[in-house]
């Protein structure tokens, strides 16, 4: 029987709380985690240590443990806690001093550009991967050859992912996030995302494992993040960040747990979370927040597109004259621009409105729209790729 429409696409109109209310309902299993040293309010608790001994005794268990970390973020509570699992002092103090340096140097060059909190509230650095390597590459190469980001990292995209991370202090007073999904279909609207197919929408959360590192001890009251345990098995989960019920929902939910430093936190990316409210005086809350992608997010062949680009604009411009629709016009220029507008510096490229910035496809329909000449089009180009570099 051939499917409805409706079982291929989600509708936020479609999105009901009973349903989020059920998933939330779960429980997790501590059958499904039999290596974490605690279970605190639905979040398994896994401590570096214990793990490093268990590992080095029996090297063949590193499998099994992995498997018991995807089982985590895919059908248990889709978040765990390491403690330790960045560290000693002499490993992290260096990579602290670091991340405090690149604050101070971007806070004198005058207002950051994070979309994801008001102004002045936080301190976020794009780009913290590079600009620590280059900084202090010693360092760098100490802090990441973490074996517990490894094991992260290889449990939900095998080998050969990708890192990239942000450096985000919360000060004093910092208020707290909405809750939100993340990377990928986390960054769009949500009319945006309503055209991907559920089976995307289903597949993104594979695509990325989200981490944070804590560089100072993080109590409660200092605002460590929120989180909804389970919340990555709603469907309509990408849909509903703005509607106030679940946000509600939220509140009555969510779990928070203190951290310290040295620890780390791996979720889902389709868990429901916030930053939560620094409430308290004298603490700036720093986190190293971790990005971490799967290979196979890339086309097989490299393709020089801006220069496709460049050479279809005025082809496109005289049949656009001749009566082309912008149906037709727009489904040459998904044959030929970049659609998506991540990798970016999103230090000189950050987002005009919404969470991303646009994509050379949203240029070049501009572009025709407004009967842009050749040369205007490769200057945007041009200024576009040289705002991605790092």
């Amino acid at each position: 029987m051939t499917p409805s429409s409706s079982a291929r696409w989600l509708r936020s109109t479609e999105a009901r709380l009973e349903d989020l209310q059920a998933v939330l309902a779960s429980r997790t299993d501590p059958a499904g985690c039999p290596r974490a040293a605690d279970l605190v309010r639905e979040v398994p608790i896994y401590d570096s240590a214990a793990l490093r001994r268990h590992l080095a005794e029996a090297p063949t268990q590193r499998e099994a443990l992995m498997a018991e970390w995807a089982w985590v973020w895919e059908d248990g509570p889709g978040i765990l806690v390491i403690r330790g699992a960045f560290g000693p002092a002499e490993v992290l103090d260096p990579v602290t001093a670091c991340f405090e340096s690149l604050i101070r140097q971007e806070r004198a060059a005058g207002p950051g550009s994070d979309h994801f909190a008001a102004a002045g509230a936080n301190d976020r650095v794009w780009n913290a991967l590079e600009k620590l390597c280059l900084m202090d590459p010693e360092a760098f190469a100490r802090y990441y050859a973490s074996d517990m980001l490894d094991l992260a990292a290889e449990a939900w995209l095998g080998p050969g992912w990708q890192l990239t991370s942000q450096i985000n202090n919360v000060r004093p007073g910092g208020a707290a996030q909405m809750p939100h999904r993340d990377y990928h279909l986390g960054f769009m609207t949500t009319a945006q995302a309503e055209r991907y197919p559920a089976h995307v929408h289903r597949l993104s959360p594979m695509l990325t494992l989200q981490g944070a590192v804590a560089h100072v001890d993080m109590p409660i009251e200092s605002g460590p993040t929120l989180y909804l345990p389970h919340s990555q098995k709603f469907a309509h989960g990408y849909l509903v960040a703005g509607r106030t019920d679940v946000q509600a929902c939220f509140e009555a939910h969510q779990v928070q747990l203190p951290l310290a430093r040295g620890d780390a936190v791996f979720f889902n990316p389709a868990l429901l979370h916030a930053a939560g409210a620094n409430r308290s005086t004298d603490i700036q809350r720093l986190a190293n927040l971790l990005q971490i992608s799967s290979p196979f997010g890339r086309a097989m062949e490299t393709v020089d597109r801006q220069r496709m680009t460049q050479a279809l604009h005025p082809v496109l411009r005289r049949l656009r004259e001749q009566g082309w629709s912008e149906a037709a016009l727009a489904r040459v220029i998904a044959a030929s621009a970049e659609g998506y507008a991540f990798p970016t510096n999103l230090d000189r490229d950050p987002p005009r409105a919404g969470l991303a910035p646009d994509s050379v496809q949203q240029v070049v329909r501009r572009a025709l729209a407004e009967d842009w000449a050749e040369d205007r089009l490769a200057q945007q180009l041009d200024t576009m790729a040289a705002r991605r570099l790092s």
